[in-house]
């Protein structure tokens, strides 16, 4: 992965599980924008979801994670900024999936419904996988 910068944000479910993730990503020795939220008082996850979609859109971070209760909302804040492509990702399979087939570049997880190691495991996919290219790129430019 030649930019090593990933964004991060949560909203106050996911605050916790990002601050493992982020320690995680930075063990992988990656360089982390964490784009809040600080603390688990109760925020609005588009707030944060937009932040860190137009991080990414803008190449300032070549690929983001966001974190709140099911994954669902952020994932739905993160997909309305042009450039963007979110995937929820349960297991590291569909993580890896992600990235080979959809060239995903923001993964969204759910604190409430998956445990540390599997958060890991999605984040360990995600960002050492490639986008395969090929027959997958021109159904991913039709996203465009």
């Amino acid at each position: 992965m030649p930019d090593k910068t990933i964004a991060i944000a949560a909203d106050h479910a996911g605050f916790e599980l990002k601050a493992l993730l982020r320690k995680e990503l930075e063990q992988m020795g990656m360089h982390v924008l964490d784009l809040g939220t600080d603390g688990p008082q109760s925020v609005d996850y588009p707030d944060f979801g937009r932040k860190l979609a137009e991080t990414v859109a803008s190449g300032a971070a070549s690929r983001g994670v966001v974190i709140c209760g099911t994954g669902i909302g952020m994932s739905i804040a993160v997909n309305r900024v042009p450039g963007v492509r979110a995937a929820l990702c349960h297991d590291g399979l569909s993580a890896r999936l992600a990235r080979q087939h959809n060239d995903a570049n923001v993964l969204a997880l759910g604190a409430r419904l998956i445990g540390i190691e599997t958060a890991k495991d999605c984040l360990r996919e995600f960002i050492g996988t490639p986008f395969d290219g090929g027959r997958h790129a021109q159904r991913v430019a039709k996203l465009r």
